[in-house]
């Protein structure tokens, strides 16, 4: 099949690797609207040739949206006149939303997934070898789905080396979001802490490992992630409600200098590490 990709930066550039190393795609081809993108693609050898939407749309037997959640709304009525054996799907971080917006005409076609991988990296530099090998992909809401369409994406991410997994995209929402989404804004806000003390550098001469790990995230696209806590707004607000309560109790076990629930709290967090 021709697959084609709108978006190659980190995720649409990884997977556009990920089917050409695969054999999967006879042909793959990309758009990008910005010149020096669409350059850097092409110096990249990402896609086997770039092309504009219209032909993009006219070439491919599945067209891959690896684009910011908003965006992919905002392209909904560019994809309405597709034809009925043209697969799309998207590779966002939020479902219920996007799901919610597809037309009628081409909800048969449009299949909503959610790749659980990804790094801080953005752009087409930021795609890479192996990123969605061995990761899980999340498939929402199939039974809105044409057969053929369902058929080719379970195919592709398959043969990627994904491991599936089927959920409501409401449901899908509220569990990224606390795998993800909270993640991210917890990441952003301890960054922020840090940048807002009266002397940042010398903080951060100090930084090892537990500091680099939790503030990494917060390297990731304002753009992309401003459009996520956006879409999945109430989700977001409800997990930041259930974390300030969890560091309110250990700020008055503290406070109490009652350490020995500080560890009773702590040994209760360990365990998530039994289930993951």
């Amino acid at each position: 099949m021709n697959i084609g990709i709108v978006g190659l930066g980190l995720m649409g550039g990884s997977i556009a690797k990920a089917v050409k190393k695969y054999g999967i795609a006879k042909n793959v081809y990309g758009y990008a609207k910005k010149a020096k993108t669409i350059k850097e693609i092409e110096e990249l050898n990402l896609v086997d040739k770039m092309m504009n939407l219209e032909e993009l749309k006219k070439n491919s037997d599945v067209i891959i949206l690896a684009i910011p959640v908003d965006s992919i709304i905002n392209m909904i009525d560019e994809l309405k006149d597709i034809s009925s054996n043209t697969t799309i799907m998207d590779l966002g971080s939020t479902k219920e939303f996007i799901v919610k917006n597809i037309p009628s005409s081409i909800r048969k076609n449009f299949v909503a997934t959610h790749p659980m991988t990804g790094t801080e990296k953005f752009g087409p530099k930021a795609a890479m070898d192996g990123l969605y090998e061995g990761r899980a992909v999340v498939l929402c809401n199939l039974e809105e789905n044409d057969e053929i369409h369902k058929q080719r994406v379970i195919r592709i991410f398959q043969e990627i080396g994904m491991r599936l997994i089927y959920m409501d995209a409401k449901e899908h929402d509220i569990h990224a979001c606390y795998m993800s989404h909270l993640p991210h804004a917890i990441s952003y806000s301890l960054a922020n802490t840090v940048m807002n003390h009266e002397d940042p550098k010398s903080i951060i001469a100090l930084a090892a490992g537990g500091f680099k790990d939790m503030s990494r995230v917060a390297k990731s696209s304002p753009d992309m992630w401003s459009n996520i806590f956006r879409q999945n707004r109430e989700n977001l607000l409800k997990s930041i409600d259930l974390f300030e309560k969890n560091i309110q109790e250990v700020r008055a076990m503290v406070e109490n200098e009652n350490y020995d629930e500080v560890k009773k709290w702590m040994k209760k967090a360990n365990t998530l590490h039994e289930i993951l």
